[in-house]
C-alpha cells in the first residue's frame, strides 16, 4: 500500500523536511506522485530509510551513505572497500576519544585552579583570563599551549 510523506516519516523516525533532502540529494528515489501531485512512498522507502538512518547514527557521510546505498542495491565488486570506510571511521573515533580525554585533563586542571570559595580571584576565571601554559600539554601538540603564557598563571600550577 503506498504511503504518504507523514506517514513515511511516522514509520521511518525521519522528519519530512530529512525525506524531502535525502530524495533531492539522490539517497531515495524519485516516489510516484498522485495527481494532485503527493508523494507515494512505499514499504522499500521505509527500508531504505532505515538503512540510512543506521548510517548516519554510525557517522557516516552522505557521500558515503550514497556509496554505500549504490553498493547495496547493485553489489557488482568487492565489499573490502567498506572494510576500509568503517576502519576509517574507526580511527576518526579513536581521535576523537583522544581529545576528548586530553581536553577532560584540561578541565580537570581548571577545575582544580578553584576552590569555589572566593568572591574575587575566582582561579577559574584567572586561568581562563589569562591562558597560561598548561603543563598536562607538554607530552603533545595542544592549540591551549598557542597561546602567550603567564608566569604567574593558576592553570599551570593546578596541573602539577
Amino acid at each position: 500500500m503506498p504511503l504518504k510523506i507523514g506517514e513515511l516519516a511516522k514509520l521511518s523516525g525521519c522528519q519530512v523536511v530529512t525525506i524531502r533532502y535525502y530524495e533531492k540529494e539522490g539517497l531515495l528515489p524519485p516516489p510516484e506522485r498522485t495527481n494532485s501531485n503527493y508523494r507515494l512512498y512505499s514499504e522499500g522507502d521505509v527500508e531504505r530509510l532505515h538503512f540510512i538512518r543506521r548510517c548516519r547514527l554510525h557517522g557516516m557521510n552522505l557521500a558515503e551513505i550514497r556509496k554505500l546505498l549504490a553498493f547495496k542495491d547493485n553489489p557488482t565488486v568487492s565489499c573490502a572497500w567498506v572494510n576500509d570506510l568503517v576502519d576509517k571511521h574507526i580511527a576518526d573515533v579513536e581521535s576523537q576519544i583522544a581529545s576528548l580525554q586530553h581536553l577532560k585533563k584540561h578541565l580537570e586542571a581548571l577545575r582544580h585552579a578553584c576552590t569555589g570559595d572566593h568572591v574575587q580571584g575566582c582561579g577559574i576565571i584567572d586561568s581562563l583570563d589569562h591562558g597560561s601554559h598548561c603543563t598536562c600539554c607538554e607530552e603533545e601538540h595542544c592549540p591551549l599551549n598557542e597561546y602567550p603564557a603567564s608566569a604567574d598563571h593558576a592553570h599551570g600550577e593546578a596541573a602539577k
